[in-house]
Order: structure tokens, then C-alpha cells, then sequence
């Protein structure tokens, strides 16, 4: 038996598109959550003000740009390699 098999079916490109983008947002969100959780416990300050803090319409905008243009820089390494 090889050491790793080979997957039968790739995932729907749609599909391949939502997971990749959801995980770069949520390294995005865990990223701004440690540095916000870490300047503002300094201050007294719960991690409930720094969630409150960063989950805004401004930041979630940032985080689907960015996601983008990650997946499609990456598709883009994915076919030259």
C-alpha cells in the first residue's frame, strides 16, 4: 500500500475557494486577536473587549480582500509549479 493514497475526486473548485479563503480569515482574525488581547490586557482590559474590539465591518472587509487576493496568488503559484 503506498504511503499516501490518492484521493479519488478533488473537492469542487467553489468549495476549494470557500475553505482556503475561510482558513486565511481565520488566521487573519487569530493574528488581530493576539496582538489586540496582548495591548490591551495590559491595560485591565478582558478578552471580551478585545473580541469586541476587532470583529468590525472594517476589519471583516480587510480580511475578505486579503483573502482573495491570498487565494489567487496561491492558485497562481499552484499552476506555475
Amino acid at each position: 500500500m503506498p504511503p499516501f493514497p490518492k484521493l479519488k475526486h478533488r473537492p469542487h473548485p467553489v468549495l476549494r475557494l470557500v475553505i482556503e479563503v475561510a482558513f486565511i480569515i481565520f488566521l487573519f482574525y487569530s493574528n488581530l486577536l493576539m496582538g489586540e488581547f496582548n495591548g490591551s490586557a495590559a491595560q485591565g482590559k478582558t478578552l471580551v473587549f478585545a473580541l469586541h474590539d476587532i470583529f468590525t465591518a472594517a476589519n471583516f472587509a480587510i480580511a475578505l480582500v486579503s483573502a482573495l487576493i491570498g487565494y489567487v496568488v496561491f492558485e497562481f503559484l499552484r499552476k506555475m509549479l
